[in-house]
């Protein structure tokens, strides 16, 4: 009788569990920023009051709304994390960043990107979303070199808070000659540095040394120039709003201590380091050839606890 009476119950529960989960509409949305229309997808529970609504920024390169690169395929992990805050009533817009994917119209040529093109792009954004009766609060959440844009952007923006994902608390400066310092012989290194000088002081170069001609291509340099004067630590520490910091401890790409630099430059932030995720936002081994899998198969489930501490983080912000 006891077995049966447990066995409705777990039914039972079953039955609220499914009844709770939204319905959620899923359709593009686009943006006219009158310079060149960005495209994106939206994700909207349906409900009685407005929903939460993040805009996910994606990291750097030819990254696209879903988290997938042309040089590395199809990840998924920021469509993954899209569908996981809709199961948890909070809207989402993720985006093509201008140059990229179904947004590459909007900058065909790379030589005309910028941060600050970037940062311009989630004000507009941020602002069209703050201004449609369908959303609640805005909320900014950057993966890795988005995480610095969603910094810059957070107050024009109108955001009700920001969320990094493995993002950098380094000038990229100091992270690409200590990468340089890892992978050149002595004698490329120096030339390697000596560009990375240049290029941080405002000039472009033709003298790239051959095995850093695809990172460092000519077209791509005004770019990295603007990069270079950002310092993503200053950059947080202006936030006025609340801000979580997410971590993986097993991330090769983003180190723990470029998240405690984030937290120790706004020490109001909430700082989650999370055991076995990696820059993929999935749990991995922590020996870089053993995460292959993670950067390769977009079956794979992001960590647990990613969803459970920004789900918690947002559920907890100032009613507005």
């Amino acid at each position: 009788m006891k077995s049966r009476l447990a066995a409705l119950l777990l039914l039972f529960c079953a039955h609220l569990a499914h009844a709770a989960a939204p319905t959620v509409l899923q359709r593009p949305i686009d943006l006219d920023t009158g310079h060149g229309v960005l495209h994106g997808s939206l994700l909207l529970p349906q409900q009685a009051t407005p929903p939460p609504v993040v805009l996910i920024i994606s990291g750097s390169g030819p990254t696209d709304r879903d988290g997938n690169n042309p040089a590395a395929g199809r990840i998924d992990n920021l469509k993954r994390l899209a569908l996981l805050l809709a199961g948890e009533h909070i809207a989402s817009v993720r985006y093509d960043k201008r140059g990229v994917a179904a947004s590459q119209p909007a900058s065909p040529d790379e030589r005309e990107l910028s941060v600050e093109g970037y940062v311009a792009d989630v004000v507009a954004w941020g602002q069209a979303l703050r201004h449609d009766p369908r959303f609640g609060p805005l909320i900014l959440v950057g993966h890795s070199e988005g995480a610095l844009i969603a910094s810059l952007a957070a107050e024009q923006a109108g955001a009700s808070a920001v969320i990094t994902l493995a993002g950098s608390g380094r000038p990229v400066a100091d992270v690409l000659r200590e990468q340089l310092a890892q992978r050149l012989p002595a004698a490329q290194l120096a030339a390697g540095v000596a560009l990375i000088d240049r290029l941080q002081a405002g000039q472009t170069s033709l003298d790239v040394p051959a095995p850093l001609r695809q990172v460092f291509r000519p077209s791509v340099q005004p770019y990295l120039i603007s990069l270079l004067r950002q310092d993503p630590a200053a950059a947080f520490a202006r936030l006025k709003v609340p801000a979580l910091i997410i971590q993986g401890r097993n991330d090769v790409q983003v180190d723990v201590a470029d998240a405690e630099r984030l937290k120790a430059a706004k020490p109001d932030a909430e700082l989650a380091l999370i055991d076995g995720m990696n820059h993929m936002l999935r749990i991995s081994p922590r020996d870089m050839h053993q995460q292959r899998d993670s950067y390769r198969n977009p079956e794979l489930p992001l960590a647990r606890e990613l969803g459970e501490r920004m789900v918690a983080f947002i559920r907890g912000l100032p009613a507005t």
